[in-house]
């Protein structure tokens, strides 16, 4: 039984920790500009061709469920890497296009890259924690997130990035608003209920995941954004590898992979493919292979998701990957999310 936790507790899990008053200040400073809404009704009304959703690391990955929301509405629109999009989409760079651009310091070398190609040819709404930086400043529409300073792996940013990016997705989509802020409200207290229980979380995972040497975070639909995300923190945490991956691409290929060394973390994921999830799941189990399911009500507490509204559930998603990088960090006896070779902002391309 793991009972040592001096080498986690540090900035990186004080950041975890500060996640629910980060979304409640973030959630208190929404609303919609006069720009945003002009750039809303421009794009109801068949002015923009194309919606480019782009981001880079968390901040892409956050964009999945946007993605969905607009597609289902009707919307044509494309998720990009910025880096990708600078140099092999850069066709898209046109007045047709309506650019959704998230990044957390908003400085980044791709985003700004970004802002001196596109130099006015594409409507910019931007995404960021960093109000005086150049991506907050030169984008048409900007909605700030309130995660306030952050030690290094992506967490509160992360969360609050999925927030204003759900609020932004209903401001576009024309959905009832009222509504979206009561479901957004859920957000802050289902992500306390969960961290309370922090340490026990952690004790469960370290022990489910000793010995493991390769893990997989698999899943469909607006889940991607915590499969993606996750397997980056476990490797910017833990300097553990892991993999991100569709619960269909997972079942090509990688599945010849179980055995006692890998652990395959499911997420059940919408009603639509929960059966398919559910399935995989069982499958992995009876090869005896390693595995859990991350839903409301999984047999595992550190993988049970709070009872929430669906439209928040990408916030909740993530938080038992943070245990899982907490877990292993505690299982090496080192300080996760601190950057030895990195940094918190990239400025290289």
């Amino acid at each position: 039984m793991l009972s040592d936790f001096s080498a986690i507790e540090g900035e990186y899990l004080r950041d975890i920790l500060d996640q629910p008053p980060a979304l409640d200040e973030t959630l208190a400073g929404l609303e919609v500009s006069k720009t945003l809404h002009q750039l809303a009704v421009r794009l109801q009304k068949g002015r923009f061709k194309t919606v480019v959703l782009t981001g880079m690391g968390s901040s892409f990955h956050a964009l999945h469920p946007l993605h969905i929301e607009l597609i289902n509405h009707g919307l044509t629109a494309m998720m990009v890497e910025t880096s990708e999009l600078l140099y092999y989409r850069s066709r898209l760079f046109d007045p047709k296009t309506l650019i959704v651009a998230v990044s957390q310091s908003g400085q980044s070398a791709e985003v700004v890259r970004l802002l001196e190609i596109n130099r006015g040819k594409s409507s910019v709404i931007a995404i960021t924690n960093t109000p005086h930086s150049p991506l907050a400043e030169r984008a048409d529409a900007t909605i700030l997130t309130q995660a306030g300073k952050e030690f290094s792996v992506s967490c509160k940013t992360y969360v609050t990035a999925l927030m204003v990016l759900q609020w932004l997705g209903d401001v576009v989509c024309e959905r009832d608003l009222r509504r979206t802020r009561q479901e957004l409200k859920a957000a802050s207290p289902a992500v306390l209920d969960y961290l309370a229980h922090w340490k026990k979380h952690v004790q469960d995972l370290a022990q489910m995941l000793k010995g493991i040497r390769h893990l997989f975070l698999v899943g469909r639909g607006s889940s991607l954004a915590a499969v993606g995300t996750g397997a980056l923190i476990v490797k910017e945490s833990d300097h553990f590898h892991a993999e991100g991956m569709s619960s269909a691409a997972f079942r090509h290929g990688p599945f010849e992979m179980l055995s006692d060394e890998t652990f395959v973390l499911v997420f059940a994921g919408e009603h639509k493919t929960r059966n398919l999830n559910q399935r995989l799941f069982e499958d992995v189990r009876e090869q005896q292979g390693r595995a859990e399911l991350v839903s409301e009500g999984a047999a595992s507490p550190s993988c049970a998701l709070p009872t929430a509204p669906r439209s928040i559930h990408p916030i909740l998603e993530i938080l038992p990957v943070q245990m899982v990088t907490l877990a292993l960090a505690a299982q090496a006896g080192r300080e996760p999310g601190r950057f030895e070779l990195a940094s918190k902002v990239t400025t290289k391309e």
